[in-house]
């Protein structure tokens, strides 16, 4: 695919570029929201407009005397996301105000390695060029299901994806679409995405946990994601939450993913079976169950289905509860595969939380489940690549032109 640069040149063209990714303003407006002299941002924006970045968009409503010119992100802006996760593949191109233009999602098995399931990832691109929905893509975000070094852009010793670890990601489909990419860990993508166009679009400080095959969490603290000092931050599904129990895949004991993952979840199934209707019945016809025969044979009553999804309900909360009395948030969002299941889950989550935690943390507390679905980790991909592509250097993570709090994010 043909390769199209696009970067800001300065922290004040940098700082225009993340305010505009919110949707089109008036200069005017803009003058409002960013400490910058009417002289200064005129410039900058006719640079930016210059550039093919920006466009004029008429006039804004009057506000008193001369009519303000409203100003946009350049239309023609293409960014793909890329969100791996153990079980699935997502993609999907979007415009630069992170507006979701195409999405392609279907199964894929991690365990397949890099290569097959990084192959895939762009074959399915290329169905969305054929569509029409791109010529040419200005940057990749991608979301891998285990530990990253994002400096490096490589996974570190995952594992639930053997073959993967230190496989450079971000070089090959970088090279692969002709555009720079960015690789993070899948549940940042969600929590990234929340914070876009989700629930956690007015919070600054909250929690993602996404429960799937793994069970990670996505930390955001004042806006921005907390990666910690080599990426692996907010890895909770290995937190022990037994000393005696199951061997997890990390090789410890006791993990709270060998309780709750997708994976478990689906081994427990089989087990109380025999004591389910429904289970039986679909394991006689499939050879198998999942975490979605649990969450519809809970739907329809079933005991033993509902008293399993309690189980690992507990066992998340009493993570989460800790992790609520230390961070103190102000939202937590519980999503994944898993978490479909819905409120049955919810329920005993926040039982546990609401029960164990601080109650000055827990106050004005809400633990909900996510809208976004499928959606969360493509806007997130989407919004990790704006936030760099939009940088005044590659290093750049967050906005450093002083504005008015609330301005940008």
């Amino acid at each position: 695919m043909k390769r199209n640069a696009v970067r800001a040149e300065n922290v004040h063209q940098e700082a225009l570029l993340r305010l505009l990714r919110d949707g089109g303003r008036s200069r005017a407006e803009i003058a409002d929201l960013v400490e910058l002299s009417r002289s200064k941002l005129n410039a900058e924006l006719d640079r930016l407009i210059e550039m093919g970045l920006v466009e004029q968009a008429g006039l804004a409503a009057s506000r008193g005397g001369r009519r303000s010119g409203m100003v946009r992100l350049s239309p023609h802006l293409r960014f793909a996301a890329i969100d791996i996760g153990a079980t699935s593949i997502d993609v999907a191109v979007t415009n630069g105000e992170l507006e979701i233009l195409g999405h392609i999602g279907e199964p894929a098995d991690v365990r397949d390695g890099p290569v097959a399931v990084l192959d895939r990832a762009v074959t399915l691109l290329g169905k969305l060029q054929e569509q029409g929905v791109f010529t040419t893509l200005h940057g990749a975000g991608i979301g891998v299901p285990g530990p990253v070094s994002f400096r490096d852009g490589v996974p570190v010793a995952p594992p639930i994806m053997p073959g993967w670890d230190r496989y450079p990601v971000r070089e090959v489909i970088s090279q692969e679409l002709g555009c720079p990419a960015v690789v993070d860990n899948d549940v940042n993508l969600m929590a990234m995405g929340e914070l876009h166009s989700g629930l956690a679009k007015q919070v600054e400080d909250f929690l993602l946990v996404k429960i799937g095959t793994g069970i990670g969490c996505g930390i955001v603290v004042g806006g921005k994601i907390y990666r910690g000092v080599s990426g692996s931050a907010g890895d909770i599904g290995h937190i022990r939450v037994d000393d005696q129990g199951p061997t997890c895949k990390c090789g410890n004991t006791g993990c709270l993913e060998a309780y709750f993952g997708g994976a478990a979840l689906a081994a427990e199934a089989v087990k109380i079976a025999p004591r389910s209707p429904y289970l039986s019945e679909r394991l006689a016809a499939t050879g198998e169950l999942t975490a979605k025969d649990v969450a519809a044979a809970a739907t329809l009553g079933d005991p033993a289905a509902i008293k399993l999804i309690r189980d690992g309900g507990r066992k998340v909360g009493q993570v989460l509860a800790s992790l609520v009395s230390f961070f103190n948030p102000g939202l937590v969002i519980i999503a994944g595969g898993v978490a479909r299941i819905g409120h049955v889950l919810l329920a005993e989550i926040r039982s546990v939380v609401y029960r164990r935690s601080l109650p000055l943390a827990t106050g004005n507390l809400p633990i909900v489940l996510s809208e976004l679905g499928d959606r969360a980790g493509v806007i997130g991909g989407a919004r990790l690549i704006t936030d760099h592509v939009f940088s005044a250097s590659p290093s750049t993570t967050g906005p450093r032109i002083t504005a008015r709090r609330g301005a940008y994010r």
